[in-house]
């Protein structure tokens, strides 16, 4: 049997963790697996205690937690992978955020799809799911419409949310692996992504293997959803400057933002009569905003907010 870690960054969502950790102990799946938790609120530990709560009750799954102090995304990842390295055999790490819970043939299909592709990095699908139905406007713009893998994704970067990694590839990368500048920004992920991709990583997507993503009412809105296109643009172009020449990264990402600016009056007279396209304009229009903060170093930080319990 394959040796899988499944990897779970949290803060400060006690509820959803004990979802997803008692999804995965429905998992239908001949892997050996074990469950990794790292709890970024060293104050309160509601993740620690959860874990704490269901391994006395005889967890069918090893389940082991560690607390990180540093506050920030990219830290937790980090820690997680890093125990995993020098404290595990596992072949493979599996990642899920605390806000997600796994379909019960997730794992296999991951596997399945790894052992047919020989991919290093598979991405899958997430479902997501309302607390209340967001508006119209909202309903299909990125992060709050479901995400699906086509033949289109490997275009581009897929999140940490909902990834199965080899260790290998892991184990050759220079650390940390998330860099901590994208500690509370967003945009962690890309950057490893874009590294494993400069390393000769191979990726697939795997639209079978899906997460269900519960979207709590505070971001089922059309605010929450140009913010999340603003900060996506931040990221992104903050991974670019990073990984190419200013001027190749800036020369490209010119043209985007002045069509997304140019385009945008005659773009969204087209949407009006379709309410659900409504939003696209205005989300490509925030996400040149954040580009452009981040060319004069501006970043904005997404994840300083929780939303969900």
């Amino acid at each position: 049997m394959v040796d899988v870690t499944i990897a779970i960054p949290t803060f400060r969502r006690p509820r959803g963790l004990e979802r997803l950790l008692a999804a995965i102990e429905k998992l239908e799946t001949t892997a050996n697996v074990s469950v990794l938790v790292a709890d970024n609120d060293a104050e309160r530990g509601d993740g620690a205690a959860v874990c704490e709560r269901l391994r006395t009750g005889d967890y069918r799954w090893p389940l082991e937690w560690i607390i990180v102090r540093q506050r920030g995304i990219a830290q937790t990842r980090n820690a997680l992978i890093e125990h995993v390295l020098a404290k595990s055999h596992a072949e493979f790490i599996a990642m899920v955020d605390d806000d997600e819970w796994p379909h019960r043939q997730w794992l296999d299909t991951f596997l399945c799809a790894q052992k047919e592709t020989g991919a290093d990095v598979l991405y899958g699908a997430v479902v997501r799911e309302y607390e209340r139905r967001p508006g119209l406007w909202a309903a299909h713009c990125p992060g709050v419409a479901s995400t699906r893998v086509t033949s289109k994704s490997n275009d581009t970067m897929p999140g940490a949310g909902n990834v199965l990694l080899r260790r290998s590839c892991l184990e050759g990368l220079p650390k940390p692996c998330f860099d901590p500048a994208f500690a509370l920004t967003g945009g962690e992920d890309k950057d490893l992504f874009t590294r494993l991709r400069k390393q000769g990583c191979r990726f697939a997507g795997v639209d079978d293997a899906i997460c269900t993503e519960l979207v709590p009412a505070s971001r089922a809105n059309l605010r929450w959803a140009l913010q999340r296109a603003y900060r996506i643009g931040n990221s992104d172009m903050r991974v670019a400057l990073k990984h190419e020449s200013v001027i190749a990264a800036m020369s490209r990402e010119a043209v985007k933002i002045a069509g997304a600016v140019l385009l945008f009056p005659f773009l969204f007279l087209l949407s009006l009569p379709f309410a659900t396209r409504r939003a696209e304009p205005l989300c490509k229009l925030y996400r040149a905003g954040g580009k452009i903060a981040a060319i004069f170093g501006r970043h904005f930080n997404e994840y300083a907010v929780v939303h969900g319990d």
